[in-house]
């Protein structure tokens, strides 16, 4: 059967999601994650939609990307389907030629999961690998430990706090609270939750989002920033910690993130919230 490249509407999104949900397993590599569309809200449903590329043969969908800028796709495909010649093949030929909507001409990225044929066929087409990125994983089969701080769920009345806190953690004036309002409004935050970590002064000092991909699955911790303000105090550990108890409490099975392995104190810090690292794992770039 032919395999069709589709840019769904919104209820295709809702059916790209679910894909995604099915898809996560305790022993899979680091990989696209419903929260990751989830958290592409904050832009707005006709924008995520716009971002979200699938590839499916009779009906059935086997891999979906996201242009998480216009030129990094992050994708994933169906477990089955890691080794499935006519897939691979396909979504070499559709990054590769920018009259299908999928990348530009140029430098380009591509995010994803170890183990793809994808990754044998592009190196053979002479892609080449970026920076190194750390995943990182933490069972939830036992009780999380206390956060040892306040722990306050972020509602629309604390968008604000939500915002700034992310503003000053990413160097970045980006995030407002209207982020925030257009993600929770979204069709995909009931399997979100958003905390806020605060100090003895009431001061908002970390965040940090929690997408579930349902029961006996992995959650996904993204975005998690603590304020420049009051790093080095033990904030990151904290709402990390209180994230992955919110996950476990939702019924995830495990929690997971991937972060830069530049970022020397943010692998730190979920080490000391109990995430064990895994090897690294690299994007696939082509420079011209």
């Amino acid at each position: 059967m032919t395999i069709v490249l589709g840019t769904p509407a919104v209820a295709g999104v809702r059916e790209a999601m679910g894909a995604l949900r099915e898809w996560q397993y305790d022993g899979a590599p680091m990989q696209l994650h419903a929260g990751d569309i989830g958290w592409n809200h904050r832009f707005g449903m006709p924008e995520t939609a716009a971002v979200v590329r699938t590839w499916s043969r009779g009906g059935r969908i086997l891999a979906v990307g996201m242009q998480d800028t216009p030129t990094l796709l992050r994708i994933t495909v169906a477990p089955d389907a890691f080794r499935d010649e006519d897939l691979a093949r396909r979504l070499v030929a559709d990054v590769s030629l920018p009259e299908r909507g999928v990348l530009p001409e140029g430098e380009v990225a591509i995010e994803a999961p170890s183990g793809l044929l994808l990754h044998d066929l592009l190196t053979k087409e002479g892609w080449g690998v970026d920076e190194p990125w750390t995943p990182l994983f933490r069972d939830l089969t036992e009780p999380v430990e206390d956060p040892g701080v306040r722990i306050e769920t972020i509602g629309p009345e604390r968008a604000q706090d939500f915002a700034e806190v992310l503003r000053s953690a990413f160097g970045t004036s980006r995030p407002t609270r209207e982020y925030w309002h257009r993600m929770a409004a979204g069709p995909f935050y009931d399997d979100a939750r958003c905390l806020g970590a605060y100090d003895e002064r009431g001061e908002p000092v970390a965040v940090v989002t929690v997408w579930s991909a349902g029961l006996g699955r992995p959650g996904l911790v993204e975005p998690m920033g603590v304020h420049a303000a009051h790093r080095g105090r033990g904030f990151g550990r904290a709402i990390t910690l209180a994230g992955a108890a919110a996950l476990r409490e939702a019924g995830s099975s495990s929690v997971r993130v991937c972060t830069p392995s530049s970022n020397v104190g943010g692998v730190a810090t979920y080490k000391a919230a109990g995430f064990g690292a895994r090897p690294e794992v690299r994007d696939r770039i082509r420079t011209a």
